[in-house]
């Protein structure tokens, strides 16, 4: 029985060809926070089955990765629109640093795996190309929370996206913090 895969949603991110599972699991943590849709993966080194209500490590104690699709898949990109902007987060020549980077509308992030570099046939398939402009390389989890929260912070920045109060932008409580704020005459109650 062949497996369905979903159309592509934009944004998204894509690992390529992950080796640790509890990195896919914190890169879907990353995605439910800052409101992508999709996780796609290649390869076979991390397998889980999420039709069949397998896990990833790292998201067991939050709620909103269920509203990201895992989608393991080696031709992911066969999954979207045209419209879609392949985006290879890359050590590179002439890549451009995340700092200034302008964020494509419908873009799709391509990280490489732990222990190597985007493959030479995935960059053919990259319209752009951006480093985060960092003393050593990151952990592929961090890469990821660190492209999508400049997307965030950037898009705030433009008017594209708006910059919420705390209470309205978490989606469930954290610490003092909660949904619902209570004010005292001082600030945040926290109760």
């Amino acid at each position: 029985m062949k497996k369905i895969l979903p159309k592509g949603r934009l944004p998204a991110v894509i690992l390529i060809d992950p080796k640790y599972p509890h990195n896919v699991g914190a890169a879907l943590r990353a995605c439910a926070c800052f409101g992508l849709k999709q996780l796609w993966w290649t390869g076979a080194r991390v397998s889980i089955d999420p039709v069949k209500g397998e896990r990833l490590p790292r998201e067991e104690r939050m709620k909103g990765y269920q509203a990201v699709g895992l989608c393991p898949c080696d031709y992911p990109l066969d999954h979207f629109e045209a419209a879609a902007v392949p985006v290879a987060v890359e050590v590179r020549e002439n890549s451009e640093p995340l700092t200034t980077f302008e964020h494509p509308e419908n873009a799709v992030y391509v990280f490489g795996p732990e222990d190597g570099s985007i493959p030479k046939p995935w960059l053919h398939l990259c319209h752009r190309f951006v480093h985060i402009p960092a003393n050593h390389c990151l952990n592929l989890s961090t890469a990821v929370a660190v492209v999508l929260a400049h997307r965030r912070m950037s898009r705030q920045l433009a008017g594209q996206e708006p910059i919420l109060p705390l209470h309205q932008q978490l989606k469930e409580q954290r610490g003092s913090v909660c949904a619902t704020p209570v004010l005292d005459g001082m600030g945040w109650d926290g109760k």
